[in-house]
């Protein structure tokens, strides 16, 4: 069986493939099969998504390469772009991954979001696809739910003794 540790941040040549879904790809422990049929297992630190094209460095020395699978999506086309901001917004308010494009989103189906896209006056339909949604604004960094403390204020005029 193949094991990938590594992401290599570099573009170069691969000698495997391996399709996952997004939900796959969103996982840093997984066994699966690559193109070809060979076994792999993914033991990548955790916190960040596998990406189309990302590739890892297995322990054989050879190199995974990985393809976003086809998967059944929504899509939204629009050539009206307030239409189309406003659907995102409400999207991402909803923390909906979402593919975007300029006059088109994908996500993944929900008859919910769906619904609510058409009550926006937007037409959706089904598509099978592979999904690339954006990174979002904190791809790559680590960061606490916690909220950080706040600094220590100090008021002109105001003392306690």
């Amino acid at each position: 069986m193949l094991e990938c540790h590594a992401w290599l941040e570099e573009s170069g040549p691969h000698d495997h493939v391996l399709e996952l879904t997004y939900e796959l790809r969103t996982r840093s422990r997984l066994r699966a099969k690559t193109v070809a049929g060979d076994e792999v297992g993914l033991f990548l630190p955790r916190g960040r998504v596998l990406a189309q094209g990302d590739r890892l460095q297995c322990l054989d020395g050879s190199v995974l390469m990985i393809a976003a699978a086809p998967e059944k999506l929504s899509r939204v086309v629009c050539d009206d772009t307030l239409k189309l901001a406003r659907a995102a917004y409400h999207m991402g308010n909803r923390h909906v991954a979402l593919e975007v494009h300029a006059t088109e989103l994908r996500y993944q189906c929900d008859h919910v979001l769906d619904a609510m896209l058409v009550g926006f006056g937007l037409e959706v339909e089904q598509i099978t696809a592979p999904f690339n949604p954006e990174k979002g604004a904190y791809h790559n960094h680590s960061h606490s739910v916690a909220t950080p403390a706040a600094p220590l204020l100090r008021l002109a005029g105001h003392a306690h003794g």
